[in-house]
Order: C-alpha cells, then sequence, then structure tokens
C-alpha cells in the first residue's frame, strides 16, 4: 500500500503515533477547534464544530445583580466571530472534567477570555456534546461570565 494512502487511512481512524484516539481526547479536540475556529476569524468553521440544533446560552447579571439566561444562536455567534479580526477572540480554556458514554459527553472547562490582546473576563463553559456519523458536535453550550474572582 502507497504510504501516503496508510496514512491518510490511519488518520481517518483516529490513530496518532500508534494508538487511537481516547473518546476523552477526541471530545477535547472538538472543544480545542471552536476556540482554534474563534481565534482564526473562521465562522464557517465555527459552525461546524455545532450540531445543526444547538442551543447556546450565557449567565449573566442584570442591573439588579441578579442571574439572567441570554440566548444566542449558533449562526449568530459564528457570523459575529467570522467578521472580527484574527486573534481578536482569545478564549484560553483548561479542562477540568470530560466524561463520555456512548454518544454522549460533557466538558467543563474554565477561561479566561482576552480581546484584541487584553483582558476582558473569565468563567466557566458547560458543554454538552453529542457523536453524530464519527464526529462531536456541541450540542449545548451554558457559560458564566464575570470580571472578579478571575486568575489571569
Amino acid at each position: 500500500m502507497h504510504k501516503s494512502l496508510l496514512l491518510v487511512l490511519l488518520l481517518v481512524a483516529g490513530v496518532q503515533t500508534g494508538h487511537a484516539q481516547s473518546a476523552e481526547d477526541s471530545v477535547k479536540t472538538t472543544i480545542g477547534n471552536l476556540f482554534s475556529a474563534m481565534r482564526n476569524a473562521d465562522g464557517k468553521a465555527v459552525m461546524f464544530c455545532f450540531a445543526d440544533s444547538a442551543i447556546m446560552q450565557t449567565i449573566a447579571r442584570n442591573k439588579e445583580g441578579e442571574a439572567v439566561i441570554r440566548n444566542e444562536k449558533p449562526a449568530n455567534f459564528a457570523t459575529a466571530m467570522g467578521s472580527m479580526p484574527k486573534m481578536a477572540a482569545d478564549e484560553r480554556i483548561s479542562f477540568e472534567v470530560v466524561k463520555v458514554d456512548g454518544a454522549l459527553a460533557i466538558a467543563w472547562t474554565p477561561y479566561l477570555f482576552y480581546y484584541n490582546g487584553k483582558f476582558s473576563h473569565c468563567g466557566v463553559n458547560s458543554f454538552q456534546l453529542v457523536r453524530q456519523n464519527g464526529t462531536w458536535k456541541i450540542q449545548y453550550l451554558i457559560d458564566t461570565r464575570r470580571k472578579q474572582g478571575c486568575k489571569e
């Protein structure tokens, strides 16, 4: 078999450096792809990370300091990310928890968000992902946003 064809087959099978990528690692890859697409201002790549019926929400505070939930359409989010200059939206995450059961996965990712190189806010992302046609897609994303208690 031709070496390049073998390499493609190994990559398609999820084989890296001699062993298969774990389910947790493949979930992390999908989430990492989202933030890479944001940094690269690539709206199409942002949308590719989401399931067709995905839901996005943010928990924010109103003027009275009460928690309110804001809804956002992934398509609107992707358009906004795609209209920014490259590296304008830089969300730096860490993976605290990743759990997988069959075609369902969750991830809890604390983050620091930088806009145009300056710290903006921090919080936590809570992801629900589904595996569709062999690919992890973000079905639900809710996050918190705050300026206090952030560790840069």
